[in-house]
């Protein structure tokens, strides 16, 4: 799987995000139209990112909002009732979004090899689709409330706790060598996030995400496998 054939695969389209945001949310939302609503979302959680990852999301006032997204005061208060529930909205979708297509791509491959390969892959791949979702959602953790910072924190883990499962079994079937398997999956949860903090600088490399994801799986894949089982390496 490369990332072109991913984004085929994957029906992640803006319009999707929003209405499942819109469906989650349609309790709070005053707005009950969803063409409007999704319309609006997306202005609204767009000009939250551009405005948020270049000064800070506690920077960005309401006002600053309103003028970014081209809406009122009174329309932006439709979809939220503060700004920490707008965060709490973002930061929720994201993670939401992450652990299904996680789960999704890994659930079919029974081999941890293939499975470690999907896995990686499959989030790399992800937070390139993401990116301003995914830089937001690490850069703002901070401003959470502590509730908020838990469930962060959830996901952090759950995501790398994916990883290190997938290691375990590995060792179990005797297809990975025996290292610490939560450290491993620790450091390979940082290669990936370098991808979508530091996008900047692969960029100017001019690296693009499957040379990246190629380069990770080998490194990985040098420190995990035996080099004496030569047919498990080819895979």
């Amino acid at each position: 799987m490369n990332y072109a054939e991913f984004q085929k695969q994957v029906s992640l389209s803006r319009q999707d995000i929003y209405r499942e945001v819109f469906a989650e949310n349609r309790k709070t939302i005053r707005v009950k139209k969803e063409g409007t609503v999704v319309k609006n979302l997306e202005r609204i959680f767009n000009a939250t990112l551009k405005i948020s990852n270049k000064k800070g999301f506690q920077a960005m006032s309401m006002r600053d909002l309103s003028r970014e997204a081209n809406l009122s005061m009174g329309a932006l208060y439709s979809y939220f009732k503060s700004k920490e529930e707008l965060l709490e909205m973002l930061q929720h979708q994201r993670r939401t979004i992450t652990k299904r297509i996680l789960a999704e791509h890994i659930e079919t491959e029974p081999d941890p090899a293939a499975r470690l390969n999907v896995a990686i892959r499959t989030h790399l791949y992800l937070s390139e689709v993401m990116q301003p979702w995914f830089y937001f959602a690490y850069m703002e953790t901070k401003n959470l409330s502590k509730k908020q910072q838990a469930e962060a924190i959830e996901s952090e883990l759950f995501t790398e706790n994916i990883f290190a499962e997938i290691l375990a079994q590995g060792q179990a079937q005797g297809t990975f060598i025996n290292q610490d398997g939560q450290l491993t999956a620790s450091l390979i949860k940082s290669m990936l996030q370098d991808w979508y903090l530091k996008r900047w600088k692969y960029a100017r490399r001019k690296i693009s995400v499957d040379q990246y994801a190629q380069f990770v799986l080998k490194f990985v894949q040098a420190f995990i496998l035996d080099s004496n089982k030569g047919e498990t390496k080819k895979k």
